[in-house]
């Protein structure tokens, strides 16, 4: 350990922009053996590691990055696996550049250990050696429904079914995964990662139920009354308006709409040819990592010029660095410290432009956070073909939440403990975005797992 001295930081390495373009493939390639112990050796191993303390799901950082650099991935597998419900996945999603490693010892002058890129190899290095995660089988007779297959249901489904307890999923989808499988692109994260995960879950008796939507196809009572406890893990995906004049022209298209259209299209299944961008010029407006995904799915389409407008500046996106910096690779312009201010119409009511106002930052506010500031008369127009809002997510209110009993906050969020993640109705918990607002893929799984743990201590107890 401590090779830091003489060792430097190195990213996985990445496909050629030219290569990458012309497909959905994932563009970063997973350690071999020895970047992965390299980097590794490079950890100092802290008495109090920020990395650990900065992870939501606190994974053993320091403690698995010591068993890569001693060869042991064995026990590095088990580690990484443990505390978390799909680690390959959070390797390659996770803004790392924010969490574990933003938060590196060795980012003082030495630059962070690539942390995310060793997760990735540990588990899937460990698959290629046969080892797989552990589940007992199911040894209770509780039962438990969870509502929602992303990454706060399949986290909850792990855990568990990790405690001998059966599980059915309910997920309106076709597909099992949420925006793990809808949301994020290929090239971000492949969808065998998540088929295979769902897999091991089914396999250690998770009953998957797909194309129904409770209080639709099945009701929330008649679920309820088959088993001991549920969890609502139904994510965020009601779009944010802009609230200006224009958005609602019919080429104005909502970011998850246009994310989940062409991830359809790439499972060869029917969907609406209106988003086939190819030699249209597309603007994004937004700065998150959904805006990224819309951005370099563009260009994969073909679309003639790809913008993002975003109203502060580079160092102050929501998202990671690391997508940004990739999408500036791959061909996309930005345009920062512009705020919308109407979308420009033809006479057929069809979106030609934006008009936006130029931004400066100002005061901070009582987050530490400056200020947007528009600045008077700087108003100019931003050509489009095609417009997608990119602003953010609010939970979706099914109807079954008031009609349960089930409180949710000002802005639709459901209310809990947040101790037990338990929600106004007792036995029915809740976790990820449709709690938080849309938040991170790591921290729908932490709530999964806390939400989990708390079912089992209350079930098993009786």
């Amino acid at each position: 350990m401590r090779e830091y001295l003489t060792t430097e930081r190195i990213e996985a390495k990445k496909r050629l922009v030219v290569e990458r373009t012309k497909d959905f493939g994932e563009i970063y390639e997973v350690f071999d053996k020895s970047e992965a112990s390299t980097q590794s050796e490079r950890c100092i191993q802290c008495g109090d590691p920020f990395c650990l303390n900065k992870c939501p799901l606190h994974n053993y950082v320091p403690q698995w990055l010591k068993a890569v650099s001693e060869k042991d991935l064995e026990f590095a597998f088990k580690l990484s696996n443990e505390p978390s419900p799909f680690p390959e996945v959070m390797g390659r999603v996770c803004p790392h550049d924010r969490l574990c490693e933003g938060d590196c010892t060795l980012n003082d002058g030495h630059g962070a250990i690539t942390i995310g890129s060793v997760e990735t190899f540990i588990t899937e290095e460990g698959f290629k050696a046969g080892y797989k995660p552990d589940f007992p089988g199911i040894t209770t007779d509780k039962k438990v429904a969870i509502i929602g297959s992303g990454p706060a249901g399949l986290s909850a489904a792990t855990y568990l079914l990790r405690s001998g307890i059966a599980v059915t999923v309910y997920e309106r989808s076709d597909r099992a995964g949420g925006l793990m499988t809808y949301g994020i692109p290929n090239f971000k994260l492949d969808k065998k990662i998540i088929e295979r995960r769902v897999k091991f879950l089914v396999e250690a008796g998770m009953e998957l139920v797909l194309n129904c939507e409770v209080g639709r196809d099945v009701t929330f009572e008649e679920i309820a009354d088959k088993h001991d406890a549920m969890f609502i893990g139904v994510g965020a995906t009601k779009a944010k308006k802009a609230s200006i004049n224009g958005e609602q022209a019919p080429n104005v298209y909502k970011a998850m709409d246009y994310l989940t259209a062409i991830k359809k299209k790439n499972f060869k299944l029917s969907y609406d040819k209106k988003f086939d961008f190819k030699e249209k010029n597309v603007v994004v407006i937004g700065g998150g990592d959904t805006a990224m995904d819309c951005l370099r799915t563009a260009k994969r389409e073909g679309a003639k010029s790809v913008t993002c407008l975003y109203r502060r500046d580079a160092h102050n996106m929501p998202g990671s660095q690391k997508e940004y910096k990739n999408a500036m690779e791959e061909g996309v312009y930005f345009t920062f410290f512009v705020s919308p201010k109407e979308i420009i119409l033809n006479d057929k009511g069809l979106a030609v432009g934006i008009e936006v106002i130029k931004t400066t930052l100002g005061a901070k506010d009582e987050s530490g956070r400056q200020k947007m500031e528009e600045i008077k008369g700087s108003e100019f127009r931003v050509n489009a073909d095609v417009v997608i809002m990119s602003l953010g997510f609010d939970p979706e209110v099914p109807s079954f939440l008031a009609e349960n009993g089930i409180s949710t906050n000002k802005w639709g969020g459901i209310i809990i403990n947040e101790d037990t993640h338990e929600t106004t109705t007792a036995g029915v918990y809740a976790g990820g975005d449709c709690y938080r607002g849309a938040d991170l893929v790591v921290t729908a799984a932490y709530d999964g797992r806390e939400a989990a743990r708390s079912i089992v201590k209350s079930l098993l107890r009786k």
